[in-house]
């Protein structure tokens, strides 16, 4: 089957959508997809995630229920962990996550494992797309050489192959992903063209680029952006606090000028899974070339310390108290890496609940959003974890509150009133005024 009648199966809406990995990046894209009528098929190692897909609950809070029982209910969308079932697929997109080792490199044990899986089931005509972000070189250099060796088919003869890297961001309203314009690489004419008809169907703009490694590269940049400028702030913050200057108050004021400033704000530490992550990939990339990505490595190490600063600042906000960390009880609020989601993928707070322990903190945390911590790979040991209740009782009985999320719907009043050592980290106690100088701290 040529591409052309590739791309009209599309147009008649009987092209099969694969997505590999349903978390964060592969449930809102399968969605996507479904919501413009085309055929979908789930594929993914938890059982759990495709149960709750097949009887339509939740397990990602942000994404609503409406989202999981229009999926639920649908004659055209299915979910599986039979990955045999790829055969099924026209396109096969790999959601799968990309993080860091020990060593802060990439971790590409999911991409290879994902992308052997599905050489092994690959057939003619079948167009693969690897959606998680990387490094500029992973689909040419990776993915297609596996793709070959386990399939014995060709790439641009045989089947397809292209990248369009993820923009999702997580609890934003005004941003789902179909109204996000999706950058797009293929490895030859042929793929692109089929990849951005694919995308065309639910995307509101495909931007089409040169190859897969241009594609790699612009997602690369943009975290790269956020990261280096979110360090720029964070730096300011410290300096500024030595000041007397309220770094908030001069990024609001700098917020008014119409052209030339980009508002970014600090916080504890970077969290997400693209932006404390990604950058790292490119500065690995660049030794290959014997290249130094300084810059790049300096904002990492400002990121990457500011959890060790907020301590800092809590240890003082204690000492103001007369009390010492060791022996103190400290509520953490907001667990997730930023408000209004469930996802703590990479969250600084879990850092800050290492350190404070370290230094003989009795620490426990608030989040509404993640009632229980759940099993992971990194914080294995915080498994199981409550979070405390929202009460004047239990509230008032820690010696410091911490602020390392502002959730919106925190009621900041109640803990001002109820708490008498506040360390805020997100500028949420903003217009709130403090009982006395030993009251609010920003951190």
């Amino acid at each position: 089957m040529n591409v052309q009648d590739l791309i009209n199966k599309i147009d008649d809406k009987t092209y099969t959508i694969g997505i590999v990995g349903l978390g964060y990046v592969g449930l809102p894209l399968m969605y996507t997809f479904h919501q413009k009528g085309m055929p979908v098929i789930g594929y993914d190692i938890d059982q759990s995630k495709v149960s709750n897909i097949e009887t339509g609950t939740p397990y990602i809070k942000h994404l609503g229920q409406e989202m999981m029982q229009a999926l639920a209910a649908s004659d055209h969308c299915d979910a599986t962990t039979d990955f045999a079932r790829l055969s099924e697929a026209d396109a096969i997109l790999l959601c799968v996550p990309t993080p860091l080792n020990q060593y802060r490199e990439p971790d590409m044990s999911y991409v290879i494992s994902t992308t052997e899986t599905v050489a092994h089931h690959l057939r003619e005509g079948q167009l693969v797309i690897l959606e998680s972000t990387t490094y500029p070189g992973t689909t040419e250099e990776v993915m297609i050489p596996l793709l070959e060796k386990h399939s014995g088919l060709i790439a641009g003869k045989d089947f397809y192959v292209a990248y369009s890297p993820e923009r999702e961001d997580p609890g934003n309203p005004n941003f789902n992903t179909a109204k996000i314009p999706k950058v797009v690489g293929g490895h030859g004419e042929d793929a692109l063209k089929l990849a951005l008809a694919l995308y065309d169907t639910a995307i509101v703009q495909t931007v089409p680029v040169s190859d897969t490694k241009t594609a790699e590269a612009v997602k690369i940049t943009e975290n790269v952006f956020r990261s280096v400028n979110i360090a720029l702030v964070n730096e300011l913050k410290v300096v500024y606090a030595k000041m007397g200057i309220d770094v908030h108050e001069v990024l609001d004021a700098a917020d008014t000028k119409p052209f030339g400033f980009m508002k970014f704000t600090p916080g504890p530490g970077l969290g997400g899974h693209c932006i404390p992550i990604d950058p790292f990939y490119l500065t690995w990339k660049a030794r290959e070339f014997q290249e130094n990505t300084r810059f790049i490595e300096l904002a990492g190490e400002i990121n990457t310390h500011m959890p060790e600063y907020v301590v800092e600042q809590t240890t003082k906000a204690l000492n103001s108290h007369k009390k010492a960390v060791n022996g103190s009880k400290i509520l953490l609020v907001g667990l997730a890496y930023k408000p209004n989601v469930d996802d703590m993928r990479e969250s600084p707070t879990f850092e800050l609940f290492h350190l404070l322990e370290e230094l003989g903190a009795e620490v426990a945390y608030y989040d509404s959003y993640i009632p229980t911590i759940p099993p992971t790979r990194e914080h294995a040991h915080y498994t199981g974890r409550s979070s405390v209740e929202w009460n004047k009782e239990s509230i008032s009985g820690y010696d410091a509150v911490l602020i390392s999320t502002n959730h919106s719907d925190i009621d900041y009043s109640e803990l001002a009133e109820w708490s008498d050592c506040i360390i805020d980290t997100r500028n949420a106690m903003k217009g709130i005024s403090p009982k006395n100088g030993h009251h609010i701290f920003k951190a």
